[in-house]
């Protein structure tokens, strides 16, 4: 019997680590996961387990290559951004994979911005709103000022994608996803990194950048296979739509972030946009691509269980809620807030909200819920609206957790009459663009 040959995929989420098989025509044929929980840095605080993850992808690769029915072509990954791999010059991890919670040292962070022109100013020409380790490149500057002694042995600093590649390959790579993802480390208006970079002596540590369509080749003992160089999982979500679509669109990617891309939107950013957590990627060719975040995801979670409590329902009862027109017509036309939200900021988008949220001023559950969402979507719609300024956008596609909520989406409808929002989920958006871009490389001559 012929084996079906496959595209391999390892997609690397901060709870999820899954490992895929794809057919030729890019249909899931395998599929197995693993959970690595957290271990201890040199401070307690937990950080990424970094060689149980890299052992179980290793084991996992090589059984696979002994599958009787498949025969793996090709192999590429995607991985959760803001996350350095530190190598010493016989490339095994000399620091821990911190945490992008990790708190960064106030005094420290103060004198980084301080020498780079100050924080707007530094945040403006980087595209990385304040975001402290979640900024990754600053976790390099954290490395070689809070922890010397970890530091000295450090010979390369990779972004997680690249050292998931440089496991398999040996070879080192950095890639413009990664390195355009809130990290601080690119200058948006140069198109190069930022000059901290090369004051602090940082340039050498990173691998020289790669194109996402970069072609490499496992090692010998892992089958000389075609492999990826790795990509962000947030750009690498966004591919498969950039390859359907011929009209222009957004997609407003949702889950604990709501994170709006708009690959048309090359504009520059202002520093009240980036005050409202708006941001550029760079696509895997190193072009900028305009986002905005909204941290509704853990939001809804806050606001959900607190209505739980109060009004004595089940878990999962807004999943069985269908939409009124009447009952949002009444919450809409409420002159005042009143939701007070825990994460988000209205005040940053101008927009008001209640000082706090008294339950008892609802009906009932499903009267206090509609609430919720208009001021939600409020927020959503001002947030959308950062990266549709200026563009031929008439399309929005919601994907991830959100599209599935009728409430949320109907009042998206109601307030941008003029986009058609549609609910579309490629399942695995992440694994399935890290496929794709390998697929796409492997047609052209190899390269490294």
């Amino acid at each position: 019997m012929e084996k079906i040959s496959v595209t391999a995929v390892f997609d690397i989420g901060k709870t999820n680590k899954k490992f895929f098989l794809f057919d030729k025509d890019l249909r899931e044929v395998f599929q197995t996961y693993t959970r690595c929980e957290p271990i201890p840095d040199e401070d307690g605080f937990p950080a990424e387990n970094l060689p149980e993850m890299s052992a179980w992808m290793l084991k996992t690769f090589r059984e696979a290559l002994a599958f009787p029915d498949f025969k793996i072509e090709r192999l590429n990954f995607s991985t959760h951004g803001a996350s350095f791999v530190h190598v010493d010059q016989n490339g095994n991890p000399a620091a821990p994979l911190y945490d992008y919670l990790k708190p960064f040292p106030k005094e420290l962070l103060s004198r980084f911005y301080e020498e780079n022109g100050g924080k707007m100013n530094f945040c403006r020409a980087t595209s990385s709103p304040p975001l402290a380790m979640l900024n990754s490149g600053l976790q390099i500057y954290f490395l070689k000022y809070a922890k010397p002694e970890l530091f000295k042995n450090v010979s390369n600093c990779f972004h997680l994608p690249q050292y998931a590649s440089f496991l398999f390959t040996g070879e080192k790579t950095s890639d413009y996803t990664s390195i355009g993802c809130h990290t601080g480390l690119w200058d948006f208006e140069k198109m190069d990194y930022h000059n901290w970079v090369d004051q602090e002596s940082i340039r050498d540590l990173l691998p020289p950048i790669k194109s996402g369509k970069t072609v490499l080749k496992t090692k010998p003992e892992l089958g000389n296979i075609p492999c990826g160089i790795g990509i962000h999982d947030s750009s690498a979500a966004l591919l498969p739509y950039i390859q359907r679509e011929t009209e222009p669109f957004i997609l407003l990617s949702t889950g604990t972030w709501a994170i709006s891309i708009n690959p048309q939107n090359k504009s520059a950013l202002t520093k009240k946009e980036l005050k409202r957590d708006c941001l550029q990627f760079l696509s895997v060719n190193g072009d900028p691509i305009k986002i905005s975040r909204l941290f509704i995801g853990e939001e809804h979670k806050f606001q959900i269980d607190a209505m739980y409590a109060h009004f004595d329902q089940k878990q999962g009862t807004y999943k069985k809620l269908t939409f009124d027109s009447k009952l949002y017509e009444k919450v809409a036309a409420y002159p005042k807030k009143r939701i007070h939200f825990q994460y988000l900021k209205a005040e940053d988008y101008d927009i008001p909200q209640a000082e706090e949220t008294d339950w008892t001023q609802f009906e009932d559950f499903e009267h206090a819920y509609y609430t919720f969402i208009h001021e939600l979507t409020d927020l959503q719609v001002a947030s959308l609206q950062l990266v549709l300024d200026g563009s031929p956008v008439r399309r929005i596609f919601i994907d991830g957790g959100f599209n599935a909520n009728v409430i949320f989406l109907e009042m998206l409808r109601k307030k941008l009459p003029e986009f058609e929002i549609i609910p579309s989920d490629f399942p695995n958006g992440s694994a399935l663009g890290a496929a794709l871009l390998i697929n796409e490389a492997t047609k052209l001559p190899a390269n490294g």
